[in-house]
């Protein structure tokens, strides 16, 4: 980021304000309103911050008008069809590509922290069976500070990085345990000669009574749907990871804020809807239906799963997406399932019908990673933990590189203020 040579200028009650701009290496220019109460006495009103950049990063740039996403500038299809989770995730920790003897220390030190302390699990007995997932996520990643003393002062370089290590090795741990935990089966431990993505679905799906094989094509696809939402810009968990980092919070508890966030179905939960969508549509002759009544402005009825609030023409991840979810479906032959039948016919309409085509609602990677989870055998309440799995890189990278900015400050944004004036205080007896 640079100072621009153009300013913007601000002109009301008669007053004339100068405001620098900033122009970054890619995308528009940022006027600069630091000064902007101090010098003319005013806020700004962005509801939502849609035109307000919080910060400013080197992690992750979107295009949405082009359809572009990068991390560390390499765009995501490429990251997604090349590389592998563990190495994008050494990639926006470190801000840039591994060597091999880098990649190699830096996956050792990731399986070797694969493994929760013991007395953790009493954690998740303390939960009702039939507790969503990601409500015991988000108590057993912010119960992590009771347990690592020695990774939370925030202001030493070394603490954050074993928390960081810390963080991204454990939370496949916590959240197949929550999944063992809410189907009453036994936890499986970790296994150190599986990757990262393998490990996962190890602890997952297998049970001490039999020997549990990772398909390969399988893993891949769980790799692909975990590199694809490692990071995603300053979203709303990610801002609200930086905002309570800011306030010198523990990384552990920062990230925990960042869990209960993404909970939200409009943010991490588009998936799980989308499935939801898919079971109440119920088979393919009643496509037509829902086609009809998701054209018409007067129906509540909305399609989940297409189209992108950031994408406006498509959206990069959902291509590499595709390719994975139509090897799984082929590999598990799944063509006889009723749900994945609508959603491929569902695909199919979107892609090839002219609305859909002119409203630019495309299918989204949250549509075609739902489909590979529910192929895979996993419920829907498991789809939001494992978004969390994949993003706590992101959210770790983002907590790193603010902590580490001297110009951080506490986040404090402003208001626009509706209520009462003074009033005086009245008495009981006289209201």
């Amino acid at each position: 980021m640079t100072t621009s040579s153009k300013t913007a200028t601000l002109s009301f009650d008669g007053k004339t304000i100068e405001l620098p701009m900033f122009t970054p290496t890619a995308g528009p220019d940022v006027i600069d309103i630091r000064k902007l109460y101090g010098q003319a006495g005013v806020f700004t009103y962005d509801p939502g911050f849609t035109s307000t950049a919080s910060c400013d990063s080197t992690i992750t740039y979107i295009d949405g008008d082009e359809g572009i996403l990068l991390h560390r500038g390499y765009p995501i299809d490429q990251l997604a069809s090349k590389s592998h989770f563990l190495e994008v995730c050494y990639l926006l920790l470190y801000g840039e590509l591994p060597s091999s003897a880098e990649l190699e220390d830096f996956e050792t030190r990731v399986t070797r922290h694969t493994m929760i302390h013991e007395q953790m699990h009493n954690f998740f007995r303390g939960f009702r069976r039939d507790a969503h997932p990601m409500a015991t996520m988000v108590g057993v990643v912010g119960a992590m500070s009771a347990f690592y003393h020695d990774s939370l002062d925030v202001n030493d370089p070394w603490q954050r990085e074993v928390a960081s290590i810390r963080l991204i090795a454990k939370m496949p741990t916590i959240a197949a345990m929550a999944y063992k935990y809410s189907i009453g089966q036994p936890f499986v431990y970790p296994r150190n000669d599986l990757d990262y993505a393998a490990n996962f679905l190890h602890m997952c799906f297998s049970v001490p009574a039999e020997t549990y094989h990772v398909n390969p094509i399988v893993s891949r696809a769980m790799d692909r749907i975990l590199t694809l939402h490692a990071d995603h810009e300053q979203n709303a968990s990610t801002s609200t990871v930086r905002l309570a980092s800011s306030s010198g919070a523990n990384p552990f508890a920062c990230i925990a804020a960042g869990i209960a966030c993404l909970w939200g179905p409009a943010h991490g939960g588009a998936n799980q809807a989308c499935l939801e969508m898919l079971r109440e549509i119920g088979s393919v002759d009643r496509i037509p239906e829902f086609i009809e009544r998701a054209k018409d402005k007067n129906d509540p009825f909305r399609l989940m799963g297409f189209g992108h609030r950031v994408y406006k023409n498509t959206d990069p991840r959902a291509k590499v997406l595709k390719q994975s979810a139509d090897e799984v479906l082929e590999l598990l032959g799944v063509h006889d399932n009723p749900l994945l039948q609508v959603a491929k016919e569902l695909e199919h309409v979107a892609l090839n019908d002219p609305y859909f085509i002119e409203k630019k609602l495309f299918p989204n990677v949250d549509f075609y990673s739902g489909i590979i989870l529910e192929a895979m055998g996993f419920p829907t309440s498991m789809f939001t933990p494992i978004f969390a799995l994949s993003r706590t890189v992101g959210w770790v990278s983002q907590w790193k590189e603010m902590i580490g900015d001297p110009q951080m400050k506490i986040g404090r944004p402003r208001q626009l203020y509706m209520g009462e004036t003074t009033r005086d205080y009245v008495d009981i007896e006289n209201r």
